[in-house]
């Protein structure tokens, strides 16, 4: 429900509705829509003082925006026992996973990550959603971030802003997926058990690559692009929201729904038309960059905890012809690999966030992860 939509129903002799409020609003009439039985979450922004990047750069304060779930939980140690990190892909924002296809099937009453037993965290990685990122003002001289830093800024989240000091899963989608790994490598006694989605260990190269730089170049190299200091969004953003979409799903889902030649172009159209609305090509061009200093191949011994790696056959960005994942999960101690069938269920590089097809395989790793 959009929020205007919101503001029709209530606005018959009403005051009117703060905006702070129309998102939890929007969350609200969602479940009851939906049947969501999981709690509304709660947001929240987290300042980093004087946060320095690995570039050298440095932010006085950087804001880490995120959303929680559920209550943490100590035990006689004081050790908290249930919280749970999600972290999302490139471009995105925690409130992606606030969602049927995500949250319904896992944050309900008696469900794997029933909220009202586990604590969930969904932080905006920096230059994402609500945290601090170029489109706040500083366009093109905001510090160039990359992953080894966003990591550091979610971990000062939880441990310093949030006071979690131990964490029951980190899992992620796509960039969040990469994250995963990185967090079993840098903060190897945090957690009990690591989830990563749809992403490979190894350097982002080869095609991964190239699609990347292509949507980088479209907006540097766009005359309209000023330097980052553009006054109206340049076309080179409408070019990188084609790439993105190109490669977010499989060619037989994009043939259902497509079957023709005006209905692709359509179906293009409207979802070009709508994503550029939302974005800003500096906040798109510093995510994509980002992944420059993703590797996260040499350190993979150092994952001490149990990880199981989830991707799917029909993504176009981490292709399983490759091998890569079945060659490097061998390095990892506790290390597992499933790269799920293409199916009717599948979305390619999507299929990340459709818990439905996966959701199986977390149940084994909360298993076997288990405190006794």
């Amino acid at each position: 429900m959009t929020a205007s939509a919101i503001r029709s129903l209530v606005s018959a002799g009403l005051r009117p509705i703060p905006r702070s409020s129309l998102g939890l609003l929007s969350f609200f009439m969602a479940a009851r829509l939906l049947g969501a039985d999981y709690p509304a979450p709660e947001t929240g922004d987290y300042i980093i003082k004087d946060f320095h990047f690995q570039s050298g750069e440095s932010l006085p304060e950087l804001r880490i925006h995120y959303r929680t779930i559920g209550t943490p939980r100590r035990d006689a140690q004081g050790v908290v026992r249930n919280a749970i990190l999600i972290l999302h892909g490139t471009t995105g924002n925690g409130s992606n996973f606030i969602r049927p296809e995500f949250a319904g099937e896992l944050f309900g009453k008696g469900q794997l990550l029933d909220a009202t037993r586990y604590y969930i965290i969904l932080p905006d990685g920096i230059g994402h959603g609500q945290s601090s990122k170029p489109s706040d003002g500083l366009h093109a001289h905001f510090p160039h971030y990359g992953y080894r830093d966003m990591i550091e800024a979610q971990y000062r989240l939880v441990a310093d802003g949030l006071k979690v000091n131990h964490l029951r899963l980190v899992m992620g989608t796509s960039m969040g997926g990469m994250h995963t790994w990185l967090w079993g490598e840098t903060h190897p006694d945090f957690m009990d058990a690591l989830m990563p989605l749809a992403s490979l260990p190894t350097q982002i190269s080869g095609r991964n690559r190239v699609w990347r730089r292509t949507i980088i170049d479209a907006i540097r190299n766009d005359p309209d692009w000023q330097n980052g200091d553009y006054q109206v969004q340049p076309h080179g953003l409408a070019v990188a929201e084609e790439v993105l979409w190109f490669m977010g799903s499989n060619p037989i889902q994009r043939q259902k729904e497509a079957p023709t030649l005006a209905q692709a172009d359509k179906a293009l159209d409207t979802s070009i038309s709508n994503a550029v609305k939302r974005a800003d090509a500096n906040d798109v061009m510093y995510a994509l960059q980002a992944s420059q200093d993703y590797d996260p191949g040499p350190g993979l011994e150092k994952i001490q905890v149990r990880l199981l790696a989830i991707n799917s056959a029909d993504d176009l960005i981490n292709p399983p012809e490759l091998k890569i994942l079945e060659r490097e999960i061998k390095r990892v101690k506790k290390g597992k690999a499933i790269v799920i069938p293409l199916s009717d269920q599948t979305r390619g590089h999507g299929t990340h966030t459709l818990a439905a097809v996966w959701k199986q395989h977390l149940a084994w790793l909360l298993r076997k992860t288990e405190k006794s």
